[in-house]
C-alpha cells in the first residue's frame, strides 16, 4: 500500500506571459502524491494537464512561469531550486516521458547512444556497465536488446514509447511522470503499454503521474484520478469512487463521453461546447456556460473544492456538505 508522501503540489500557479498580460492556466492546485501510487489526471485538451506536469517537473519555458506555490520532492521545493540542481535529480530521482516519443527521442542517434549519454550525465559507469543497464531496462519493456543499435524511425510507435519509458528507468526513479505516452498508439498498443506501466511500477515501486485526455484508459490502472477544467481541479479522489459516483457534472459529462463495455447500449451524450478561453473566463464557476446542473448563483459565485465522503469536488451543489456530514 503507498505509504510516506512523495510529492506536495501546494497552491501551484502557472501563467503564461502575453501581451495582455499573464494568463493562467493551472490555479491554485494541490496534488499529494504518495510512494509507489498511480495517479491520473484527466480532462478535455486546454485543461492545464500537461501544464501541471511540466511544471512539476520543473520543464516549463517562456512565456509560461511558476507564479506562486511550491512542489516539494522528497522535502525540497524544486520551483527554487537552480537548473544545475534539477539536473541531478532529472532521470535519477525522477523522470518524464513525454507526449510524443518520436519528437522526445533524438533522431539521429540509436537507442543505445541514447541511453549512454542519460547515464553519463549523472555516474561514470564503465561500458560494460551502460551496456549490461541498456540490456536490462529494454527487456523490462519487452523490446529485444538488439535494438539498442536502432535508429527512433526504425521503430514502430508502440516500442518507441516503450524505449522512452526504459530510458526513463535507467536509475529506477522514484517518480516518473507520463504525459499522454498513448495518444499516437492504437487501442491495443495502448492497452499493452498500460498493463507493461503497471507491471513495471509493481515490480519495481515508482510512483506514477499519468496525464491523459482519455478517462477510460486510467479506469483501471490508477490509484487517484485528478480531473481539471480551465486550469482547475474540479474532482479529486479514488479512481473506482469517481468512476461509480462522479460528483461534479463535468466528471459525468466526460464519462458519459465514453461507451461502457456493460450494462444495456445507451447513446454517447459527451458535453456542449468547449472549453473556455483561459484569457477570457467566465465569471462565477467556469464550468457553468456548458453545466446541465446550472443554478443562477453559479454565474456569479466561485466554488471552492467541496468534501463529498471520499472526494473533493469544486461545485456549488456540494455546498455546505461538510457541515452536513
Amino acid at each position: 500500500m503507498p505509504s510516506s508522501t512523495l510529492l506536495e503540489v501546494r497552491d501551484l500557479r502557472v501563467v503564461y506571459d502575453s501581451p495582455r498580460g499573464p494568463v493562467e492556466a493551472c490555479s491554485a492546485v494541490n496534488l499529494d502524491v504518495r510512494d509507489g501510487e498511480f495517479v491520473g489526471v484527466v480532462g478535455e485538451s486546454g485543461c492545464g494537464k500537461s501544464t501541471l506536469l511540466f511544471a512539476i517537473a520543473q520543464l516549463l519555458s517562456p512565456p509560461a512561469r511558476v507564479a506562486e506555490g511550491t512542489v516539494g520532492f522528497h522535502g525540497r521545493n524544486l520551483v527554487t531550486m537552480t537548473e544545475k540542481e534539477l539536473n541531478a535529480l532529472r532521470w535519477k530521482d525522477y523522470s518524464v516521458v513525454m507526449q510524443s516519443a518520436m519528437n522526445a527521442l533524438n533522431p539521429v542517434t540509436s537507442i543505445g547512444a541514447q541511453f549512454k549519454d542519460a547515464i553519463a550525465a549523472h555516474e561514470s559507469w564503465s561500458r560494460q556497465q551502460i551496456q549490461e543497464r541498456s540490456v536490462e531496462v529494454m527487456r523490462l519493456v519487452g523490446i529485444d536488446p538488439i535494438h539498442l543499435r536502432s535508429f527512433p524511425h526504425q521503430l514502430s510507435g508502440g516500442m518507441r514509447q516503450r524505449a522512452m519509458i526504459a530510458m526513463a528507468l535507467l536509475f529506477t526513479p522514484d517518480l516518473i511522470i507520463m504525459d499522454e505516452p498513448t495518444s499516437a498508439l492504437d487501442v491495443v498498443a495502448q492497452r499493452s503499454l498500460m498493463v507493461q506501466i503497471k507491471e513495471l511500477q509493481q515490480l519495481l515501486g515508482f510512483a506514477v503521474i499519468f496525464v491523459t485526455h482519455d478517462m477510460s484508459l486510467v479506469s483501471h490502472f490508477s490509484d487517484r484520478l485528478l480531473v481539471m477544467y480551465a486550469g482547475q481541479v474540479v474532482e479529486a479522489g479514488p479512481t473506482r469512487t469517481v468512476f461509480d459516483s462522479p460528483s461534479h457534472p463535468y466528471s459525468e459529462g466526460l464519462l458519459n463521453a465514453f461507451p461502457s463495455i456493460r450494462g444495456p447500449k445507451v447513446p454517447l451524450t459527451g458535453i456542449p461546447g468547449a472549453p473556455p478561453n483561459l484569457a477570457d473566463l467566465p465569471s462565477g464557476c467556469r464550468f457553468h456556460p456548458r453545466c446541465p446542473k446550472v443554478m443562477d448563483r453559479c454565474h456569479t459565485e466561485a466554488p471552492e473544492l467541496y468534501p463529498v465522503g471520499e472526494v473533493l469536488s469544486r461545485c456549488l451543489l456540494h455546498q455546505g456538505s461538510e457541515a452536513a456530514s
